[in-house]
């Protein structure tokens, strides 16, 4: 269920696998993706699940709209009745707050700096790594009072550059805003490298704590990859700040 879970000097970090939930195939089984087709029951009890797992309210898990953008939302409560925002980062300093990011292929990028009291949660898909998402959460944390120096960043499961392959025109197009974005498949055609293309940017805004990511969502089994599967879940990616629950 939570196949990678890490704590960094007062900040936590999370990343689901496909297993150990209650939906149905395609979405089989721990589908956290409320927009993909799913029971919506299914998915507020792998959700409920999720947050179990790692001891957090779920209730006070902030999810997004996520549409390929750069917007940024500063969370200081859950949205409640108000609509989830179209937002692809969220920033808080809450730490009874749990942010969350939904994939299957996109980057998921969570960071964290505990010295200020400040985390954010990314989703850096190519669209919206080419038009600075990672940077626009960076630039958001350092106005709540963190230090990129002092951010750490864990990058979850994703397409690698190697697997996500694309015409050559839209390499082009999206290495002109991002250069590292610039690669080829195992298999010798154009690809984008997303994760390669958010490390440089973290890079840029001073950020030099950055890890992963670690699995191919395309080549992994445990993971779910629209890519691959077309109709299928979604991942989480979860960060936290120590505090109250």
């Amino acid at each position: 269920m939570i196949a990678h879970n890490t704590a960094v000097d007062g900040a936590h970090f999370a990343f689901t696998d496909r297993w150990g939930g209650v939906s149905a195939v395609p979405y089989d089984s721990l589908n956290l993706g409320g927009a993909v087709g799913d029971e919506p029951t299914a998915v507020l009890a792998n959700r409920d699940r999720a947050a179990a797992a790692l001891g957090r309210d779920p209730a006070r898990v902030v999810w997004m709209h996520q549409v390929h953008g750069r917007e940024v939302a500063v969370v200081t409560e859950p949205w409640g009745e108000r609509p989830v925002p179209e937002v692809d980062a969220l920033v808080t300093t809450r730490p009874d707050l749990t942010l969350a990011v939904l994939t299957a292929d996109c980057v998921p990028v969570l960071l964290a700096d505990p010295v200020a009291g400040v985390a954010g949660a990314a989703h850096a898909g190519r669209s919206g790594m080419a038009v600075g998402v990672v940077p626009a959460a960076v630039e958001a944390m350092t106005a709540l009072g963190a230090d990129p120096a002092r951010i750490a960043v864990r990058i979850g499961p994703s397409i690698c550059g190697k697997c996500y392959e694309v015409p050559d025109t839209l390499r082009r197009e999206v290495a002109a805003s991002v250069p590292e974005s610039y690669a080829g498949t195992s298999w010798g055609t154009p690809s984008i490298d997303v994760a390669a293309g958010v490390r440089a940017q973290l890079a840029r805004c001073g950020v030099r704590e950055i890890d992963g990511p670690h699995v191919c969502t395309l080549e992994s089994a445990d993971h779910f990859s629209y890519r691959r599967d077309g109709r299928t879940g979604r991942l989480a990616s979860y960060v936290w700040l120590d505090g109250d629950r």
